[in-house]
């Protein structure tokens, strides 16, 4: 490593390792139209919060401290970028938003059954055909056992089309024996070394790469590719285990067999069997980006009518448009974090990661926190606690959210175990 290399290594470091919130005495102007008010700092420039500590805001989570602090080198590009985004059009819909919500409130009430997957880490290169497609078809083949299997709907949220940012522990980490800035996700930065430094043009391709794979994904589905009419064309290549193939396969047959003697008396809903519902999630890990798709848009008329009369007289809320469903990860789930504070004025259905270090008391506060009116199914609880530990902590976490009088979705982390 030069010494050049090695001076933006440690400026780097020093930046990501001093940011935090400082917030402004200024007199908090009047509101805009988003609901923004007093000026705030955060790292590397100004921001704006709400002028009441309580009061919410897409923005009031800059009044908070943050972690995974993102430390850009030039504002004025930041700016230009969040800038674009808010004036793209919406990712996802407040009538698809509201549709999960209301199937994930008859999986919380155990009439349904939640199966999310994809990947850990999202690239920009994955958008492409004939990933997309496998993750679709994998999907469906998971849904299609599960509901043969428990004879339950079962409700598909892909981890895709936005998981593009990557939480890390450190700041930096050595790659062929160089330090380097850690990759922290194709939102921010690229995964090749040379590629480290934090680039705020990534914040609209990542946009661009989610709308083109969600538009596809749409697209495939209103094409038949979910038509259980044709469940052989899913396709087993991932699947080296004969016995498993098998399986599979009798299930295929089964069904099969079932819609042939429902088409023979005249019984086919084939209109019902040729498409499914699949909503995108990410970790909504970078709070300006989603903050610059979050908009106060008309609720749709799925949307519950015991909340209509309490959505104010614009019958509106905020929705992130960025995804249908995003959580929090268990390295941002401070109560008094600027997250929780984000997380908490949205209509989105939500989840939260929960680890070891959640004790039951910390866990009904959050909940209290993100869901104050106690909706059935606004809150997934996703367990990644580890086989050693799983044991000894899940009954205790289940017992107090019990007694709190909320009614979450119980999830193992499809990701982390």
């Amino acid at each position: 490593m030069d010494d050049e290399d090695q001076g933006r290594l440690e400026q780097y470091l020093r930046r990501f390792q001093n940011a935090t919130v400082a917030v402004s005495t200024q007199p908090p102007p009047s509101q805009n139209g988003k609901g923004v008010a007093a000026t705030t700092t955060i790292p590397n420039g100004p921001a704006t919060t709400p002028a009441s500590q309580n009061a919410w805001s897409p923005s009031s989570w800059k009044m908070k401290p943050i972690k995974q602090a993102v430390i850009y080198e030039s504002r004025e590009a930041v700016q230009r970028s969040l800038t674009k985004l808010e004036r793209l059009p919406p990712i996802v819909t407040p009538t698809e938003i509201v549709k999960l919500k209301n199937s994930l409130r008859d999986v919380a009430l155990g009439k349904a059954f939640l199966l999310q997957g994809g990947d850990c880490a999202e690239l920009f290169d994955y958008c492409e055909e004939n990933a997309i497609d496998s993750k679709i078809k994998l999907l469906l083949q998971m849904s299609l056992v599960l509901i043969w299997g428990a004879n339950k709907p079962v409700v598909r949220i892909a981890r895709m089309a936005g998981q593009f940012a990557k939480p890390r522990s450190s700041p930096t980490e050595v790659v062929n024996g160089k330090t380097v800035p850690s990759f922290r996700g194709d939102i921010l930065n690229g995964y090749q070394p040379d590629e480290r430094d934090i680039d705020p043009a990534r914040l609209v391709s990542a946009y661009f790469h989610s709308a083109t794979t969600l538009n596809y994904v749409r697209a495939q589905l209103a094409s038949g590719i979910a038509d259980l009419h044709k469940p052989l064309d899913w396709e087993l290549g991932h699947v080296r285990d004969p016995e498993l193939q098998s399986k599979y396969q009798r299930i295929v047959t089964s069904i099969t067999d079932s819609l042939r003697f429902m088409r023979t008396i005249d019984a086919d809903t084939a209109g019902q069997l040729q498409t499914v519902d699949l909503y995108t999630s990410h970790e909504g890990l970078l709070l300006e980006y989603e903050q610059s798709l979050t908009r106060r848009l008309r609720h749709p008329s799925n949307y519950p009518a015991a909340h209509s009369q309490e959505a104010g007289d614009d019958d509106k809320g905020w929705y992130n448009t960025s995804a249908h469903f995003l959580w929090i990860g268990d390295r941002t789930r401070q109560l008094d974090g600027a997250h929780v504070e984000y997380f908490r004025g949205l209509e989105n259905p939500i989840g939260i990661k929960v680890g070891p270090s959640m004790d039951g008391d910390e866990l009904v506060r959050l909940l209290h926190i993100v869901n104050p009116k106690r909706e059935v199914g606004k809150v997934t609880l996703i367990t990644r606690y580890g086989e050693k530990k799983v044991e000894g902590m899940l009954g205790a976490h289940i017992e107090a959210v019990k007694g709190s009088g909320h009614v979450v979705v119980w999830q193992c982390d499809p990701m982390h175990g």
